[in-house]
């Protein structure tokens, strides 16, 4: 009995080895930044380490997208539904937990109850469409979707409630989470709930009704014909879809100071699309990949370059596209780099 439990930890580390290393450097990673900047684990402990607790800070903006994505990579990599309106997802969890903690006083385990039935009611309403559409005509209704929940939260009735124009502001996250004083527990809090969504993904993908959605995304009539009814599958994954990012909008509100209107635009639909494009779509570890790359991407030219950072970004995203048109994640797993494939790509842009 012992042997076998000895070798099925053995085999468990052996499978999970580089998982299990990055997992153990992101514990230890505000520690190993307070210690290179010279201050010792009780200050990183108690909050007092500057750029410990912006390296936290940092990594924390990166689990929030990461969550994102991963929604986005459930509905669109996994089961083959292209959504232009997946912010609204977010932004119903981020304004929704912001106006619940603020306007309505209400405690923090009851708003994340709201944000989760909020998200399911979103979902039925996506869900709504989907017998009667597919392709891009459900990328083209969900954009329409998206649109007028962003008008809405613009608009100026909603102004008391959203900030219109400028944004939701004001909103005080419970004092034990709080990202200005806990930031180290908030750090954890957020890691932790990124690995348990990680590993329900991944549970759900293996599952059955994963493999439904897969084969839904490679030809959904097959599926039909051997006698899945597609829209069940779909709608589950679309609840899951949303609920993860509604997760994600109500820790954004929780860590930021201010729930920008930018967060329920098409423009950050976009910016989920491009993080599992540079992970690799489909691959879920591909979102996370794809998060760490973004958000450092737009730190570092943003620090270095300033107002240009844009513009050589999307310059960066258009040559990934190219050369590793499979993401980080999935050219790794290939052993497939497309070198000479890309040159050609290249070439034909520029005629």
């Amino acid at each position: 009995m012992t042997q076998q439990i000895n070798s099925r930890l053995s085999a468990f580390f052996s499978t999970n080895r580089s998982a299990l290393f990055t997992l153990l450097v992101l514990v230890l990673l505000p520690f190993i930044v307070g210690i290179m900047d010279g201050e010792s684990p009780m200050m990183v402990f108690a909050n007092e380490s500057g750029n410990s607790k912006f390296a936290q800070g940092l990594a924390i903006e990166i689990f929030i997208l990461a969550l994102y994505a991963l929604s986005f990579d459930l509905i669109f990599g996994i089961t083959g539904m292209l959504s232009f309106g997946h912010s609204m997802f977010f932004g119903v969890g981020a304004y929704l937990t912001g106006i619940s903690l603020k306007t309505l006083g209400l405690s923090l385990p009851a708003t994340l109850g709201l944000v989760f039935i909020a998200a399911i009611v979103q979902a039925i309403l996506f869900g709504l469409v989907l017998p009667r559409v597919k392709g891009i005509t459900f990328a083209l209704v969900t954009l329409g979707l998206g649109s007028v929940f962003h008008i809405v939260v613009m608009s100026s009735e909603m102004g008391p409630y959203t900030g219109a124009d400028v944004g939701l502001q004001g909103v005080i996250a419970p004092a034990f989470i709080s990202p200005a004083n806990e930031r180290l527990r908030f750090y954890f809090i957020a890691l932790t709930i990124l690995i348990l969504v990680y590993l329900l993904y991944k549970r759900f993908v293996d599952s059955p009704t994963g493999r439904v959605c897969v084969a839904i995304r490679e030809n959904e009539g097959r599926a039909r014909m051997l006698g899945y009814n597609t829209f069940y599958f779909k709608l589950a994954a679309l609840t899951l879809s949303s609920l993860t990012a509604a997760l994600a909008g109500f820790m954004h509100t929780l860590y930021q100071p201010i729930v920008s209107p930018n967060i329920a635009s098409m423009g950050f639909t976009v910016t989920a699309l491009l993080i599992i494009l540079i992970g690799g779509v489909g691959t879920l570890n591909g979102a996370l990949v794809g998060a760490v790359v973004y958000r450092l991407l737009d730190f570092g030219l943003r620090r270095y370059i300033g107002e240009s950072a844009s513009f050589i970004s999307g310059a960066v995203y258009v040559l990934f596209v190219l050369f590793i048109p499979f993401g980080i994640v999935g050219t790794w797993k290939m052993k497939s780099f497309q070198i000479n494939q890309g040159w050609n790509r290249l070439k034909k842009m520029f005629g």
